[in-house]
């Protein structure tokens, strides 16, 4: 019996080797190249660069909530969802510091 599809492309994941061709994809086995606008200091500690990314984050969080109460329809939803996704990423990296340095327990 023929399948009324041809089997999809083997991934570059899949296959153990980097289609350079594809811009959407980065090699794992090389460092991102050094942007000399932003540049993080090789010596900073986890607990600050975990509290600018969930600052950065919150203010994503913002700039998309504030996007979104401007816009209608499927512009407004991808606006939202993009929200949603700071706001996870927010959660998580607070779970981390909460992880790395976890919060005094209250006392009764």
């Amino acid at each position: 019996m023929k399948k009324p599809t041809p089997n999809p492309p083997e991934s570059p994941m899949d296959s153990g080797s980097f289609d350079a061709s594809n811009p959407r994809l980065r090699n794992p086995r090389h460092p991102d190249p050094i942007s000399h606008l932003f540049t993080i200091l090789p010596d900073i500690d986890t607990p600050t660069l975990l509290c600018h990314a969930c600052e950065t984050l919150a203010s994503l969080n913002v700039l998309t909530t504030d996007l979104a109460d401007e816009l209608q329809g499927s512009p407004r939803s991808l606006a939202l969802s993009i929200q949603q996704l700071a706001v996870l990423g927010e959660l998580l990296v607070n779970r981390a510091l909460d992880n790395l340095d976890p919060p005094a327990a209250t006392q009764h």
